[in-house]
């Protein structure tokens, strides 16, 4: 039943979003998010990388953090799929460069989505924890 949800869940949202969420965050979020692009185009310039960098870097926060290892493997897939099959449609953008797909953007409204925090919330049972015991 809970795949049910997911996968509806997923359609539902597929039809919905054809814009992306960024001019509904405050100017000193989408700064931040800009600064976050910019220093990931720079990282990335070569491109070849990019994927067994973030793959290392995910490996390392997986250490750091506690989460339902059985639930969440699935819900995070379905999620990033959800956001990544968004179609943001940019006439400008396309007609200077074909076969844009604002990926980026995507997986940046996935990060300040209500559906990431309320999955989070979900998946970790001490929220305000960390790695090394002390609460922020």
């Amino acid at each position: 039943m809970r795949n049910f949800k997911l996968k509806f869940l997923f359609c539902v949202m597929l039809l919905k979003i054809t814009s992306p969420e960024a001019p509904r965050r405050t100017f000193i979020q989408n700064y931040k998010d800009m600064v976050l692009g910019n220093c990931l185009a720079k990282a990335y310039l070569n491109g070849e990388i990019a994927s067994m960098d973030s793959g290392s870097s995910v490996s390392g926060l997986e250490e750091w953090t506690y989460y339902d290892l059985e639930e969440s493997p699935q819900a995070v897939h379905h999620l990033i799929e959800m956001y990544l099959s968004r179609n943001y449609l940019n006439p400008l953008a396309e007609s200077e460069m074909k076969g844009v797909k604002f990926d980026f953007l995507k997986c940046l409204d996935l990060y300040h989505s209500e559906d990431l925090e309320k999955l989070a919330k979900r998946m970790i049972e001490h929220p305000q924890d960390t790695f090394r015991g002390t609460v922020l």
